[in-house]
């Protein structure tokens, strides 16, 4: 945003929306690593070349100033990332049990209060991405129902429940608006309740909802997809790979997912390849890295320009 409080527009073609919380997640150890589901993927597509649009909100203190020179040092466009005078950036507590990360959410941070934002793109966005933790304030909800309805563009929701920061009528009506779906296998039971096997529950919540895919992520076991054309695919993690913490692994997962679907990639493929680029983000600390090598070896391997 600019210091008159007008944004800039975006020129890009075929540019990701991304709507949602940038915060800090907060190690026991004392490490602070940037984070927050909508960033990291809004960062992981930007080494992958699709120059997202982060809508989002900081506080105007020292931990905001490092979200914006680190955007600056990705090349990332900062126009829709908003400063806020009152609530400060935004922070997770996490503790680690067993190498899986559990969130302790703080109250009133500035990713709450995402204000609209008229104009900031002179076409249609590619795709919308947003989460469910960032709506849990009427501020940011109302931002997001606004973006929605100046952009006629799909939607992917990626749930991410986080106690107690969550209601499922709400989560419903957010699917409602969605082209693809993607939650875990707590996500599913705790929104989605159903005695059938995966693949019949996929099934039905494709067709309840009208989507043009849902995934469904299960840790360890990998992942499951059902789409519009009725193929269902299923892929597991390599065994013993290295895992150093999961923060960050399904955002991981989103990113590379959306990747896939914006190159029109076959639904296995892309789940193939969902894996694997979270398989090695699982070996790394923290959910995304300033090491541009890391995310070259992918692009050369799956021939991204």
């Amino acid at each position: 945003m600019n210091n008159d409080g007008t944004t800039e527009k975006v020129e890009q073609n075929c540019t990701p929306l991304i709507f949602g919380e940038v915060l800090f997640d907060c190690f026991p150890d004392g490490r602070q690593k940037l984070g927050g589901a909508p960033f990291n993927v809004a960062w992981n597509l930007q080494a992958f070349g699709m120059f997202p649009v982060l809508v989002s909100r900081i506080g105007d203190d020292n931990l905001g100033r490092k979200i914006q020179e680190k955007m600056k040092t990705w090349d990332m466009t900062s126009s829709c990332l908003q400063l806020d005078p009152f609530y400060p950036t935004g922070k997770v507590q996490i503790a680690l049990n067993g190498g899986e990360p559990h969130f302790t959410i703080l109250q009133d941070q500035a990713y709450d209060y995402i204000a609209p934002l008229a104009g900031i793109m002179s076409h249609e966005p590619s795709f919308l991405y947003h989460g469910s933790l960032a709506l849990r304030n009427d501020v940011s909800h109302n931002t997001l129902s606004f973006l929605k309805l100046e952009y006629q563009c799909p939607v992917f929701v990626d749930v991410n429940l986080r106690s107690p920061w969550w209601n499922a009528g709400q989560v419903h009506d957010l699917v409602t608006d969605a082209t693809w779906l993607k939650l875990n296998e707590f996500e599913l039971d705790s929104l989605f309740p159903g005695q059938e096997n995966l693949e019949q529950r996929c099934r039905q919540l494709r067709e309840r909802f009208n989507l043009e895919a849902v995934f469904v992520t299960l840790g360890k076991m990998g992942a499951v997809a059902f789409n519009r054309d009725n193929l269902f695919s299923s892929v597991k993690p390599q065994e013993n790979i290295a895992i150093m913490d999961t923060v960050g692994a399904g955002d991981a997962f989103s990113s590379v997912l959306l990747l896939g679907i914006m190159n029109n990639w076959p639904l296995h493929i892309t789940m193939q390849r969902a894996q694997e680029f979270a398989s090695a983000v699982v070996g790394q600390r923290g959910a995304i890295t300033l090491d541009k090598s890391f995310y070259q070896t992918f692009r050369n391997k799956w021939n991204l320009q």
